[in-house]
């Protein structure tokens, strides 16, 4: 099984997950932490339940998702892992993040990649990858058919989907995405969203304003 606890962090709130399983292996999803005390936080957690970090992946690389990237690559040795279309949202991130009022360096080169139809792999655990663009070119989320529930990033939020005005959005896309990938799995799918509270896949088929 694999369980899921997440960290609300940096200043725009966003939602960074920690998934483990039974054999304490663990991975970082959307690793934004900024302040110091959320480094402690999670590291807190971590020891508390004798974890052992083995990646970072990210469903896609605004700077806000990547905050926390480099600090938690140096202090765990963990390699880094995006789709290969969102590289240069990595490139641009500094920039990015001060156009928002924010300092931070740039993480750096991915260590490799995630694409639809290659599982994410951690100790006897694995995630299916589906490729769903519209937020931003390379956008990733990732789905346990095991466990039912969906890491959605800022694909689709509680009442809401991800915004398209950013470079390599678009709109029509997003919404085509989300109803062919997402929409068309259990509705009792609990979605985890990059920012705000969790939904459900059958509680946004019917009731998001956007896909109604």
């Amino acid at each position: 099984m694999i369980y899921v606890e997440k960290f609300i962090v940096n200043p725009l709130r966003e939602n960074s997950y920690l998934l483990y399983d039974e054999t304490g292996e663990c991975i970082l999803v959307d690793a934004g932490f900024y302040y110091g005390e959320e480094y402690d936080e999670l590291d807190t957690f971590i020891r508390r339940k004798e974890l052992r970090p083995v990646a970072l992946v990210n469903t896609h690389c605004h700077f806000d998702h990547l905050m926390g990237i480099g600090e938690l690559r140096k202090k765990y040795d963990l390699k880094f892992y995006c789709h290969p279309d969102d590289v240069f949202l990595i490139e641009r991130s500094s920039v990015q993040a001060e156009m928002f009022g924010f300092t931070m360096d740039a993480p750096g080169a991915p260590d490799g990649f995630v694409r639809e139809g290659e599982p994410v792999k951690f100790g006897d655990s694995s995630l299916e990858v589906f490729h769903v663009p519209g937020h931003s070119p390379g956008h990733v989320v990732f789905y346990s058919a095991q466990d039912k529930f969906l890491m959605a990033g800022d694909v689709l939020f509680y009442g809401s989907i991800g915004r398209t005005d950013l470079p390599g959005g678009n709109y029509e896309t997003l919404i085509n995405n989300i109803r062919n990938k997402l929409l068309v799995l259990p509705e009792e799918t609990r979605v985890y969203s990059g920012h705000g509270p969790e939904t459900s896949v059958g509680f946004e088929k019917f009731n998001n304003p956007f896909l109604t």
